[in-house]
């Protein structure tokens, strides 16, 4: 069941830190107690950070000024662990375990709050200017949801509980993963499954090529696949020496030609669509203190000019060449 209640905006404006380091070409304080969720806009112009603390803050990159900062909650700890921006700059989608909300990035004012009486949210998408959005729940059901027409759909393909989800840009195609082992590509106007991609263990991390050539999905140990949509058929699986390897984050280069993907263990790794070759590799800043000294990377973009964007747990958003 859903129920629509309005959000209270807190809109502020404070400038970020610079944090020099070695490593990274760039590094910038979003959240200086650590973040728990994160969402770097596919043209790396923006970045969303939720943490405990200071909720969600939406963050120029080009003026490195807090454009809005949002709350679930008007009072209290912030739980938002999800968060994703449409691929046109439109929206942007939050959840903690039990609602969501829809932001407008034109405004800074919420659209809707829904909560989620069955299950708990494990994974969130959305589609350019607001028009779907995808849950993933711990139930093993996915529900793909248009705010404006209230329309629902549940898909029930998957057996147990939702990992990773993934939405096209126009909302008419979701890739989902689950702890059964598979992962579905399938048409959010009939919940008809276009393809099924299986793996040997639990599918952790799922993406979509924006421009629709390609879908990536990842499983717990060592079967990392990217699949041409054209035919359903393998293009390359990733080559890596670990025995188990877990993904936190995955996009597609605008050209094709790469991969980008985050670790909960600080790797940021660029690769080779066409062979599965690790082109570049890199380990993120971990949060300043921490024992042990770890990161997880939350999410990752393109930038031009050969760059890289990531933004982990530590509340950096970090630059890099390669």
């Amino acid at each position: 069941m859903l129920q629509k209640v309005f959000l209270l905006l807190l809109i502020t404006a404070i400038t970020a830190c610079s944090i020099p380091g070695s490593t990274p070409d760039a590094a910038y304080e979003h959240a200086p107690g650590g973040a728990l969720a994160a969402a770097i806009s596919v043209d790396s112009g923006l970045v969303v950070v939720s943490s405990v603390e200071n909720g969600i803050a939406v963050w120029d990159m080009q003026t490195q000024k807090q454009r809005y900062q949002w709350r679930h909650q008007g009072e209290g700890n912030n739980l938002v662990a999800s968060t994703r921006i449409a691929f046109d700059n439109s929206y942007v989608v939050t959840s903690d375990r039990e609602a969501f909300a829809l932001w407008s990035l034109s405004t800074g004012e919420p659209e809707g709050f829904w909560r989620i009486d069955e299950s708990s949210i494990r994974d969130i998408a959305v589609a350019d200017q607001g028009r779907g959005i995808l849950v993933g729940r711990g139930n093993g059901k996915v529900m793909f949801f248009e705010p404006q027409s209230g329309r629902r759909l549940e898909f029930l393909g998957h057996q147990e509980k939702i990992n990773s989800v993934d939405l096209s840009p126009n909302g008419f195609y979701a890739l989902t993963g689950g702890n059964d082992f598979m992962a579905y590509l399938w048409d959010t106007r009939s919940g008809q499954v276009v393809y099924s991609f299986s793996h040997p263990s639990r599918v952790t991390k799922v993406a979509l090529d924006v421009q629709g050539r390609y879908a990536f999905t990842a499983d717990s140990k060592n079967n990392a696949r990217i699949w041409d949509l054209r035919t359903g058929q393998q293009v390359s699986k990733l080559h890596y020496l670990q025995r188990q390897k877990i993904f936190s984050a995955a996009k597609f280069s605008e050209d094709g030609k790469y991969l980008l993907t985050g670790s909960p263990s600080r790797g940021l790794s660029l690769w080779d669509v066409k062979s599965g070759d690790e082109v570049s590799s890199w380990m993120v800043t971990p949060r300043r203190g921490s024992q042990p000294q770890s990161a997880v990377v939350y999410d990752v973009a393109f930038m031009p000019g050969r760059q890289v964007m990531s933004h982990s747990s530590s509340g950096l958003t970090e630059v890099w060449s390669y």
